[in-house]
C-alpha cells in the first residue's frame, strides 16, 4: 500500500502541475500573510452581490462590506460597498455606500461617493455625495450637497462642508445689504 500511494502521488502531480504550482504559489504566500500584506490579495474572486428579493421585508439594519442589490422592502438604515435600489424596492432609512444606484424609493438620507438617481428613482431625503448623477425623469425632494468624504456621518466633518457649499449665502447677503442701506 505505501509503495501505491508513493507511485500515484508522483503520477499526480506532473498531471497537476499547473493547479499545483498555483496553490503553491498561494501557499508561499501564506507565510507573508502573517505580514498582512497578501491576506487582502489572496482572494482574488470578489462575491456576487446580496439580493433581497421582491418578497423579503427587512426591518432592521443591514451592514457589508460588500454589495447588496434590494427589490424588497426596508425600515432600517444599510451600509454597503455598492447599493443597487431595484424598480419595485422602498428603503425607509438611512443609506450608506460607496456607489449608490436608486431605481425605485427611498426615504431618508443618502450618504455616498457616487450617487445616481435613474429615471425611476423616487428620494425623499437629503442627498451627501462626492459624485452625483440624474437622470430626467427622477423625483427627488430634499437637499443635495457635496462633500469630499460623505461616508464619515461626523457632523463636526459636515459642518465645514456646509459652511464651504454655502457659498451661494454671500450671493444672499448683498441681496440683504441694500434692503439694510435703504432702511438706514
Amino acid at each position: 500500500m505505501f509503495s501505491k500511494s508513493k507511485i500515484n502521488e508522483p503520477a499526480q502531480k506532473p498531471a497537476e502541475s499547473k493547479p499545483a504550482s498555483s496553490e503553491n504559489r498561494l501557499d508561499s504566500a501564506r507565510p507573508d500573510s502573517s505580514t498582512g500584506e497578501f491576506k487582502a490579495q489572496a482572494p482574488k474572486a470578489k462575491p456576487p452581490a446580496s439580493v433581497l428579493s421582491t418578497d423579503l421585508h427587512i426591518t432592521g439594519n443591514l451592514k457589508t462590506t460588500g454589495d447588496i442589490q434590494v427589490e424588497g422592502t426596508i425600515e432600517g438604515d444599510i451600509r454597503a460597498h455598492l447599493l443597487t435600489i431595484g424598480e419595485g424596492a422602498t428603503i425607509k432609512g438611512e443609506v450608506i455606500a460607496d456607489d449608490v444606484v436608486i431605481n425605485g424609493r427611498i426615504v431618508g438620507r443618502v450618504r455616498g461617493l457616487k450617487v445616481r438617481l435613474t429615471s425611476t428613482a423616487r428620494v425623499e431625503g437629503d442627498i451627501i455625495h462626492k459624485t452625483i448623477a440624474i437622470e430626467s425623469g427622477a423625483h427627488f425632494e430634499g437637499s443635495v450637497q457635496r462633500q469630499d468624504d460623505p461616508l464619515s456621518g461626523n457632523k463636526s466633518a459636515a459642518k465645514p462642508a456646509q459652511t464651504q457649499s454655502q457659498t451661494p449665502t454671500p450671493a444672499q447677503q448683498p441681496a440683504a445689504k441694500p434692503a439694510d442701506a435703504k432702511q438706514g
